[in-house]
This record gives C-alpha cells, sequence and structure tokens, in this order.
C-alpha cells in the first residue's frame, strides 16, 4: 500500500483474536511480509500488539521468533527501512525478537512494552519497579523507543520516517512536511 505517497508493506496484529499471539500462521503472514517488501523493495511497518507466542502451539510458534528475526536481518541486507509501531500492549516474544529489531521505532502513548509482566519482574528480583516502568514514555527517556506518537499523528510521521529512510526526503525548504535537517551555527 501507501502512506501520504510513500510505499510501503504494513503487518498488523490483532490483539483481539488470542491476545495477538504468534503462531505458525501468523509466523508465516509476517515472513510474507518481509518477502513481499524486499521484492517491492520498500520499508516494512509492523504494528505489533501481542502477548507473546501461541502456547497452544508448542515449540512450533516459538520457532516463529527466530524465522521472523531472520527476515529482519534479510531486509537489512536489500538496505530497507524496518520501521515498528509499538501498540498497547507489545510483549512476550514478540518484544524478544522482532519487534525490538527496528531501523526506527515508534509508540502509542502509554502502550505498555516488554517482554515479562511488571508483576513477574518484581517478584523475580524482589525489588519495586520505577513508576511507569514498560511504558512507551518510560521506554523513549530510557532510548529504547525513537518516538511516542498519537495513531491521529501516525500517518504523517510514518511517512516521513519511511521518507527519511529511503533517502528520498524533500528537499530542505519544501511545504510537504517532510522532516528536514537543521543546520547549526
Amino acid at each position: 500500500g501507501r502512506c501520504r505517497g510513500v510505499k510501503l508493506v504494513g503487518v498488523v496484529h490483532e490483539f483481539n483474536f488470542m491476545g495477538g499471539s504468534l503462531g505458525i500462521a501468523a509466523g508465516e503472514a509476517i515472513i510474507k511480509a518481509f518477502e513481499r517488501a524486499i521484492s517491492e523493495k520498500c520499508p516494512l511497518v509492523i504494528f505489533p500488539a501481542s502477548g507473546g507466542a501461541r502456547m497452544q502451539e508448542g515449540i512450533l510458534s516459538l520457532m516463529q521468533l527466530p524465522r521472523t528475526t531472520v527476515m529482519v536481518q534479510e531486509l537489512r541486507a536489500h538496505k530497507l527501512p524496518y520501521i515498528v509501531v509499538l501498540t498497547n500492549p507489545t510483549t512476550g516474544g514478540v518484544t524478544a525478537s522482532y519487534a525490538m529489531l527496528g531501523d526506527f521505532h515508534i509508540a502509542e502513548p502509554k502502550a505498555q512494552i516488554g517482554f515479562a509482566g511488571t508483576r513477574v519482574i518484581e517478584q523475580t528480583i524482589r525489588e519495586k519497579l520505577p513508576e511507569g516502568f514498560q511504558r512507551a514514555e518510560y521506554l523513549q527517556d530510557h532510548g529504547m523507543v525513537d518516538l511516542v506518537v498519537h495513531r491521529h499523528q501516525m500517518r504523517d510521521t510514518i511517512s516521513r520516517v519511511a521518507r527519511i529512510l529511503m533517502k528520498s526526503a524533500e528537499l530542505p525548504g519544501s511545504n510537504s512536511g517532510a522532516l528536514v535537517p537543521i543546520s547549526v551555527e
């Protein structure tokens, strides 16, 4: 498809279906999306919303984690951008693989992003975690997320980031709304 004129391939998890869990079919669909982005020579944008691997499928669901990670590397080998839009929640094995390997990470405000839940971590380390831990804003403050953007600005943000990463941003001074470098004197 296209986003504000920028050609891209998009993948969206559906959290309302089995918690957006990653199983065999979902893994295969994600791999096909990477292959399509490579064949079309365009960015891949993924919107994970997941509780992790689909445990009902056993080890075969866990195999999707390295398979999708390999495809991230394949996209990189073709010098194509990989943009991840972290939605609420993005947790479990998905964060241990393709969700945190993007060239650029955008998160929705207050999205919960992490591997294990806060309670599990606190019980494991026997310490209280900082306020807002595993939330988009906390992760941005600590360098894990590049931007926190409301859905209303998502199309403009994705198209600008994709243009920059594809090295096709319009020249500075144009009124296209593209992000442009600022010279410092």
